[in-house]
């Protein structure tokens, strides 16, 4: 009878110290401990899938139980050895975890761990997956695993030890194991190829060994399984990724020049043959996803040799990677796999997973030409210099609005010597000369106010700027600012429905009757006009508005300004012939409003003075609103 096949990854499993590849710390740490017979009585081993957990497990078994240990290369001879390397050991007990993780399990651990070891001298518990144990199997294990009987040693194996009890962590001597570089991959599969007279190529070696993601069962089992693929050639890079359903360098090089190049239609056809050979939607976007990922490194990288260690590509893809990215951002490369990797997550939900591919590579090919960073940090800094400076930008065709003019308390008139006039952003007003105003004459030289001097008026007309009544008259300041609110809507909102309660220019509080009208006056679209028009009022950059509901104080003692005066506006500055029809156009509307709401303030007033003294008590009760 022919003999049964024996897998690679058990055929070539280390059976001692010397064997074990990548874990040169843990190996030196276990080799001294049994050189100097400090042997602990628990082991808790760490780490990643096929990093060689249970392998050293069974090798701490081997080295303890052989018939000429202690030692560190076990004879393979003597029965204890054998009955290791054939799963048949007595004094080495294998458990599952898994499957037997019940309190129940554990107790019966604990019955027959009074027994002495039959063949070795010791006993030992190797329980792999330790992490499934429910936690009463483990308060069970925790006074026999803190002090264990002489000759009994319990290795616990986990790939999750965050998920093992803190109780026992701290009871055992707990190495993690590291995942396997690509490189002692690598040379273990090459040595073992020669072994088995495996035909392959070094680049499909190194696929192998990128695809195990640092472990080496499962690189020894995908070597395993491509060894009988085609015995007449050599087994090249292209075969493993077939077998694999992953895209190779140079397809996912043509697709992703497609999608940089913004070439949409030939982007979809390639992705159709792609698809056609069986490529799975999700395993499509994920070879994107890691080939725009080397592409990034390569283009940060500028050492060579850090390039290929950090991407695992050969030399020649590295230079082609390198080649691709020097006419893209690294924002770009960047916002390629944001793109792709929220697509992965919409194709594994879907049902149509390929529709929701293409439209991922026609959102790519269509989008991926923007401006860079750069550029786009250069045009703002333009913009803000041409704003500092106040150099005109002509950003759309429409004339800018005219500033409205705010009240003054005093006429004031700013002098400089011989320098030119600062010109306000507010519209001047005109003073009559029949009033002739006695004002105030400021000179400033090096920060030195000097003492005001009176002068009276000339025959022409003076320019003055409206100055806020700082500490002045509460009316007159909201007054003032109401004209300088722009939009005639926002200004007779905050006229009809809203009253001040303090104005300052660090703070503005403001009441309404109904929260309706409070939540209004919060929203964009009411406030940013108000709080425009008081920074203009006061002349300070930052000023706090608090909007609330009124108590029936703030509506009884506040005064509501004065419908004229509002209506009264300062001589505008004269304009275009563009401009002025739409100022008149305004001014007539602006007219039409305050005439309406003045007459249906009066028509209101009217009817209350009407009510009886009762009927007046139930419309103040319901805050202005008379109920029939």
């Amino acid at each position: 009878m022919t003999e049964r096949y024996l897998p690679l990854y058990r055929k070539y499993r280390p059976q001692t110290f010397k064997d074990l590849i990548g874990q040169e710390n843990i190996v030196k740490a276990l080799s001294n401990a049994i050189n100097l017979n400090k042997i602990s009585h628990a082991y808790l081993l760490c780490g990643p899938r096929g990093t060689g957990k249970t392998t050293t497990a069974r090798i701490i078994a081997k080295s303890l139980n052989c018939a000429k240990g202690p030692t560190l290369e076990p004879c393979g001879e003597c029965p204890s050895c054998l009955d290791i390397a054939n799963s048949t050991p007595i004094d080495v007990i294998e458990i599952d975890a898994a499957s037997n993780r019940k309190v129940e399990d554990a107790r019966n651990i604990l019955e027959k761990i009074q027994f002495v070891p039959v063949n070795g001298r010791f006993k030992i518990y190797i329980i792999d997956e330790v992490h499934m144990l429910t936690t009463e199997a483990f308060n069970t294990l925790l006074k026999t695993l803190e002090e264990p009987p002489e000759n009994v040693i319990f290795i616990l194996a986990t790939t999750e030890p965050h998920k093992v009890l803190d109780t026992i962590i701290s009871r055992c001597q707990r190495f993690d194991f590291r995942r396997i570089t690509t490189e002692d991959i690598v040379a273990r599969l090459k040595y073992i190829s020669e072994q088995e007279k495996i035909n392959i190529s070094e680049d499909a070696l190194y696929t192998i060994a990128r695809s195990s993601q640092g472990g080496m069962r499962d690189s020894l089992a995908l070597l395993d399984q491509i060894s009988v693929v085609d015995v007449d050639k050599e087994i090249s890079s292209q075969d493993v990724n077939e077998m694999l359903g992953r895209l190779s360098f140079d397809v996912l090089y043509s697709l992703s020049n497609a999608v940089l190049n913004a070439e949409s239609q030939e982007a979809l056809v390639l992705l159709d043959k792609i698809y056609n050979k069986g490529n799975e939607p999700f395993q499509i976007v994920s070879n994107l996803i890691q080939y725009f990922r080397n592409m990034l490194i390569v283009k940060n990288c500028s050492d060579r040799k850090i390039a290929i260690e950090l991407t695992q590509q050969s030399e020649a893809n590295i230079l082609k990677l390198r080649e691709q990215s020097e006419n893209i951002e690294p924002e770009q490369i960047l916002y390629t796999i944001e793109r792709l990797s929220f697509y992965s997550k919409e194709i594994k939900e879907t049902t149509n997973r390929y529709l929701w591919l293409e439209l991922c590579i026609i959102e790519l090919a269509s989008n991926v030409k923007f401006s860079s960073y750069s550029q786009l940090i250069d045009r703002i800094e333009k913009l803000e210099g041409a704003v500092s400076s106040g150099t005109p930008i002509a950003l759309s065709g429409l004339p800018k609005p005219a500033p409205v003019v705010k009240p003054m308390s005093k006429p004031q008139i700013v002098e400089q010597k011989q320098e030119p006039p600062v010109i306000s952003n507010e519209t001047p007003t005109v003073l009559k000369q029949e009033e002739k105003p006695v004002v105030e004459v400021v000179e400033q030289k090096e920060d030195v106010i000097q003492e005001p001097k009176a002068q009276a008026v000339e025959s022409e007309p003076a320019v003055v700027q409206s100055q806020p009544t700082q500490g002045g008259d509460l009316m007159t300041d909201w007054q003032g600012i109401l004209q300088n609110i722009e939009s005639i809507p926002s200004r007779m909102f905050f006229y009809n429905l809203s009253r001040p309660v303090s104005l300052s220019a660090q703070e503005i509080i403001i009441t309404f009757a109904k929260d309706i009208f409070v939540k209004q006056a919060k929203e964009e679209t009411k406030n940013k006009p108000l709080k425009t028009a008081a920074l203009k009022y006061y002349g300070v950059s930052d000023i706090n508005i608090q909007v609330r509901l009124a108590d029936h104080n703030d509506l009884k003692d506040t005064p509501k300004p004065s419908l004229e005066k509002l209506e009264k506006k300062p001589a505008p500055m004269p304009k275009k012939e563009s401009e002025v029809s739409e100022e008149e156009e305004n001014a007539e509307f602006l007219k039409e409003t305050l005439d309406s709401a003045s007459h249906k303030e009066k028509d209101k007033q009217k009817e209350i003075e009407a009510l009886s003294d009762q009927s007046k008590m139930v419309m103040e009760l319901f805050n202005g609103k008379y109920i029939d």
